[in-house]
């Protein structure tokens, strides 16, 4: 086998086996050299067809193929629009000529193959998947505010129909373990060894001499239909409602591309879907939204992902038992996390029955898991066994971590360090999960400060993937990489920050939510906060994100605030939010949705609609702030506090700001996260900047930008 990028073997019975292995990178992406290597390998099976039975196509990397070159893609402008739609065209005559080849051409998919490798593996004839814990097929591009340009919409459209290709493959960016791959129909044939895998494709190979694609067999009509088809055309206004429905007007323009090229495609003969297909994808690969969200989805989230902020110079370590503090719902959710990822949990509250209470929570998971399919009732069995549910400390013996999660109240959280930390390990990792109170102060609960760092976790911990960890001012590099550790081996994403009231995460969403309701104080009506929210991309309208946390918890947090700020000398100013928290919390009894109201009104627990007494209390008339700002305050006003986070030092790097935004606090996604919404704005930071002083000026001076971002402004620089 030749050491190139696709390597030639005549193997067995006059079938040719393509090894792709792209001998610069760890991975075969779709590049300039793959292309050109692909242009000649197609040359030589052709001028060699008479000798050749077959063709299979492999790698000799862990995955099949990684996808498109995401820092090309990255770079490309409107300027390049041209040239990327002819490297696409390019390839996809390319995978045309295997597929019209004449000859049966079978991928042997011996791992991942995401984006452009399944557009490979649709292009031939069979696809023939091992079945390796970690592999994953599937089109992910959307989450990247792209879409498979390489064939992947024609090709699925025309092997499952429009409805089952955009509800199963393309607008939810799935990727599928090998089994649900073939389960779908993405894959033929499943094989659990490199050799059974290559036997499968000899064997296909052998029994279809002359096989053709479906879509090339005349006659042949999408499955379901198109819009053509009466039937299917009365249907049709179902996708652009769902399309709206799960949006909720965000400006996410991935989806709506995807949908058209998918109808649009349909209704054209293959060579024109394709054809539509190249422009839908260039349109989205030169806009800003793609930009951003490959920034922060793609490489912000490897950096972190990967431990980019662990300190260096300290050997990995594996935790093998931990005590959770507090039996709530985030030390039950904690203790679910660790027993899955195969510690020991000792899950410790004040009464037995309060333990066993949160232990059953991870059961209820693990219940459901096993109905699912997920996870057999012996693993299940065996992650339950790993926790111990009690109120005795003595059974924390010899824990090598310990993670607080009792109520915010310093005093308490002291208490319980004093009573646990003598029956630890005696290098035990020290943790609180708390999700405000500095972690310096809490230190001195224990004796041994240079060991404590905070972890905050994220509600429903079993779901959100992020784990924020607060460094103390005597928590040591040694403890830092020691929680990193812990934070990969249990499965979390780590970001990094420095001390201080609310951390990052906390500090941040908290002017979201305060600017939310100071603008009900305006007498904004509350369904066009709502409808801001939502249409700038957030997750949950701010209103009812509000009810969510807590009224009575934002009021404790500001009570908090209060104090850190006048023990320092300074004089606390109260915001037009507060007077509002405080009339919903004290005069109106209204505390959010634990407390059964808030902005909201609830039956038996689920939202039913905002409350009608609150024009009757803030106003609700004030309709001359243009739809635009309400939008833009929410979204500048984190940007902002951000900067502002990473000049006092409580942000550590520009990626975990990105993916700690996007990750915690539900910061819009095709915002690429904090920092790079103010790098991708119209303009640049400098556009920023203007956009920025433009608000202050109509709203307030919080809008006011740090003289930081003038900075960086001014001389055409990024946050990088």
């Amino acid at each position: 086998m030749t050491q190139d990028m696709i390597g030639w073997d005549a193997g067995v019975g006059g079938v040719v086996v393509l090894t792709m292995d792209d001998p610069g990178q760890s991975a075969n992406t779709f590049n300039a050299a793959f292309r050109q290597r692909l242009a000649a390998t197609v040359e030589r099976l052709e001028a060699e067809r008479d000798q050749i039975a077959g063709v299979i196509l492999t790698s000799a990397k862990k995955t099949f193929f990684a996808g498109a070159d995401l820092n090309w893609i990255k770079g490309v402008t409107q300027d390049d629009a041209a040239d990327l739609a002819d490297a696409i065209t390019q390839f996809k005559a390319l995978t045309r000529r295997l597929e019209t080849y004449g000859k049966p051409v079978v991928a042997a998919i011996n791992g991942a193959a995401l984006g452009a490798g399944l557009e490979i593996a649709l292009a031939c004839h069979h696809r023939v998947a091992l079945d390796v814990p970690g592999s994953e097929i599937g089109f992910p591009e959307v989450s990247l505010g792209l879409l498979p340009g390489g064939g992947g919409i024609a090709r699925t459209v025309r092997m499952f129909g429009i409805q089952k290709a955009l509800t199963e493959m393309l607008l939810q960016g799935q990727r599928y373990r090998p089994s649900q791959a073939k389960e779908i129909g993405l894959v033929d044939a499943l094989a659990h060894t490199p050799e059974a895998m290559m036997d499968a494709a000899y064997t296909w190979i052998r029994d279809n001499p002359e096989p053709v694609q479906p879509w090339d067999v005349k006659g042949h009509r999408v499955p379901g239909g198109t819009p053509a088809d009466p039937s299917f055309a009365a249907m049709l206004p179902m996708f652009p409602a769902n399309l709206r429905k799960q949006l909720k007007g965000a400006p996410m323009p991935a989806p709506h591309n995807i949908m058209a090229a998918a109808i649009e495609g349909s209704q054209t003969d293959f060579d024109n879907a394709l054809r539509l297909e190249t422009e839908y994808f260039v349109d989205l690969a030169t806009g800003q939204v793609a930009k951003n969200m490959i920034q922060a989805i793609f490489f912000d989230m490897q950096h972190v992902s990967r431990g980019g902020s662990r300190p260096e110079g300290y050997p990995h370590r594996k935790a093998s038992k931990a005590v959770v503090l507090g039996a709530g719902m985030m030390g039950a959710g904690i203790a679910y996390a660790c027993a899955r990822s195969g510690l020991d949990v000792v899950l410790k509250d004040v009464s037995s029955d309060a333990a066993e209470k949160g232990k059953s929570y991870g059961e209820r998971l693990l219940s459901k898991a096993v109905s699912r399919g997920r996870m057999s009732e012996e693993k299940a069995a065996a992650i339950l066994d790993r926790i111990v549910a009690t109120a005795d400390y003595a059974d924390a013996a010899g824990a090598d971590v310990m993670i607080e999660a009792v109520f915010e109240d310093q005093d308490l959280k002291k208490q319980v360090y004093a009573d646990s930390e003598p029956r630890l390990a005696a290098e035990a990792l020290l943790a609180s999960n708390t999700s405000t109170l500095p972690i310096t102060g809490l230190a001195e609960g224990v004796t041994r400060p240079k060991d404590f760092i905070g972890l905050h976790f994220f509600s429903p911990v079993d779901k959100m993937r992020l784990l924020e960890i607060v460094v103390g001012e005597q928590t040591t590099d040694e403890t830092l990489a020691r929680a990193v550790d812990l934070a990969l081996q249990i499965g979390k994403v780590p970001i990094v920050v420095n001390d201080s009231h609310g951390f990052f995460t906390s500090r941040v969403i908290g002017t979201f939510v305060m600017e939310a309701i100071t603008m009900l104080a305006e007498g904004v009506p509350a369904p066009s906060i709502e409808q801001a929210g939502l249409q700038a991309g957030y997750p949950t309208a701010p209103l009812a994100l509000t009810d969510e946390i807590s009224l009575v918890l934002w009021r404790r947090i500001r009570g908090q605030e209060k104090a850190a700020v006048e023990a320092a000398g300074r004089t606390f100013e109260p915001r037009v939010a507060d007077s509002v928290i405080d009339r919903m919390v004290v005069d109106l009894e209204r505390g959010g949705r634990a407390a059964g109201n808030g902005f909201y009104d609830y039956a038996e627990g689920k939202r039913v609609g905002l409350w009608p007494g609150l024009p009757e209390h803030f106003g609700g008339d004030n309709r001359d702030v243009p739809f635009e700002d309400l939008k833009e305050r929410m979204l500048v006003v984190e940007a902002i506090e951000s900067v502002r986070c990473l000049d006092e030092g409580v942000l550590r790097s520009v990626p975990d700001a990105n993916v700690g935004s996007i990750l915690g606090i539900g910061f819009p996604a095709w915002t690429g996260g904090v920092l790079q919404y103010v790098n991708g704005y119209p303009g640049g930071p400098e556009g920023f900047v203007a956009r920025a002083r433009e608000l202050a000026g109509r709203y307030g001076e919080r809008f006011e930008p740090p003289a930081s971002l003038v900075t960086l402004a001014d001389s055409g620089g990024r946050y990088e």
